[in-house]
């Protein structure tokens, strides 16, 4: 199976380093100089990466085939991939396996679908698509997102009043 380690990003300079969006928890195992990536779309790769750092939080890399600012803007928005296993891990899922699946309520009320999986700081962010076309982000922690189940194809959230469009407080169990 196919697993996005990174979304590559923005261009950082002039020699074709860029930024990166990680996927991944193992950034250090994974961003390894020598390391060469599928891509998708697959015509842009593969790409064999040549130096990988951090600075101030954040993921800079360089590629053989990416050798100026140039090229390292053409790339921007692609994907690098490589074939992985499936999680191991009870909470812990990769993003291909939470993209699709329905977003619903407790009661069962469909909110939307899983769009992508944000990396931030704090903590991730599930991005919903709800049937308005809006998209919300969820922060994804035990409080507003219980339960996932992978093998019903659902996401069980409780977000607090404001994160979903169009929803009113008592929705939300909330009072104000």
């Amino acid at each position: 199976m196919k697993v996005t380690v990174a979304r590559i990003g923005r261009a950082h300079g002039l020699k074709g380093e860029v930024s990166v969006e990680l996927r991944t928890d193992i950034p250090d195992e994974r961003l390894v100089p020598g390391t060469e990536f599928e891509t998708e779309p697959a015509s842009a790769g593969p790409l064999t990466l040549t130096a990988a750092r951090t600075q101030s939080g954040r993921w800079y890399v360089k590629f053989a085939e990416i050798t100026d600012r140039n090229q390292a803007e053409s790339a921007r928005g692609v994907e690098l991939v490589i074939d992985g296993d499936e999680s191991d891990e009870d909470d812990a899922w990769y993003v291909h396996e939470l993209v699709g699946l329905t977003v619903q309520r407790p009661n069962g009320d469909v909110v939307g679908s899983v769009v992508d999986l944000l990396s931030m700081p704090a903590q991730d962010l599930l991005v919903v698509k709800q049937p308005s076309g809006e998209r919300a982000m969820i922060p994804f922690v035990a409080e507003f997102v219980p339960d996932v189940d992978l093998d019903a194809g659902t996401v069980t959230v409780t977000p607090p009043y404001g994160l979903l469009a169009g929803e009113t407080p008592e929705e939300t169990g909330e009072t104000h």
